[in-house]
């Protein structure tokens, strides 16, 4: 059980589909442990399995009490189609008991449900209620300013889209987002993958 457990853990960024294999190997040995079915949670929702996904992290916040994958329990009800079920984890009382960066990454999903149903000006307004200030930069702003920057161009503003995706390349000096190839499509640039 713990070398399928190490294994799904290495594998989860690289390979999410081998990784949910080992944690699912883990499980059938091991399946009283929250460890064990937080990592085939996450293995299932990095491999978006939502159904799989979501029952193993409804679980391991019934074994351990700990509300922190809420984002990832209201995302995967949008990957299953149910945007209003993930409204509702969304605006739940153990919303406000997260953590700075999982309340912003809730907001993110909760904007993207309302995008899901056609209220585009409500998205915006749930990630500006999130904080979107550029001059206090946190870890979570990228996700924040891409998603708001994403939301902007949906909307038919992509002006205010451009500015957004410029704080995105600021601030993402890994290159973790594609901001750099939207900025190039707005201004009808050719990216380099040719699109």
């Amino acid at each position: 059980m713990g070398r399928h457990l190490v294994a799904a853990g290495l594998l989860l960024e690289e390979d999410p589909v081998r990784a949910l294999s080992h944690a699912q190997a883990a499980r059938r040995t091991a399946a009283r442990l929250p460890a064990v079915r937080e990592a085939v949670g996450l293995a299932a929702y990095l491999s978006g399995q939502w159904q799989v996904a979501l029952t193993e992290l409804r679980a391991v916040r019934r074994m351990t009490g700990d509300s922190r994958h809420l984002p990832l329990l209201a995302d995967c009800e949008r990957g299953l189609g149910r945007p209003d079920r993930a409204l509702v984890l969304a605006r739940s009382s153990e919303a406000a008991q997260l953590g700075r960066a999982e309340r912003v990454e809730l907001r993110i999903v909760e904007a993207g449900a309302r995008r899901d149903l056609g209220q585009l000006e409500a998205a915006l307004n749930v990630l500006q209620d999130a904080g979107l200030a550029p001059e206090q930069a946190a870890g979570w702003s990228i996700r924040l300013w891409y998603a708001y920057a994403d939301t902007l161009l949906a909307a038919g503003r992509p002006d205010e889209a451009r500015n957004w995706f410029e704080a995105v390349v600021g601030a993402d000096e890994d290159e973790l987002t594609d901001a750099a190839d939207r900025i190039a499509a707005l201004d009808g640039e050719t990216t380099a993958d040719g699109a």
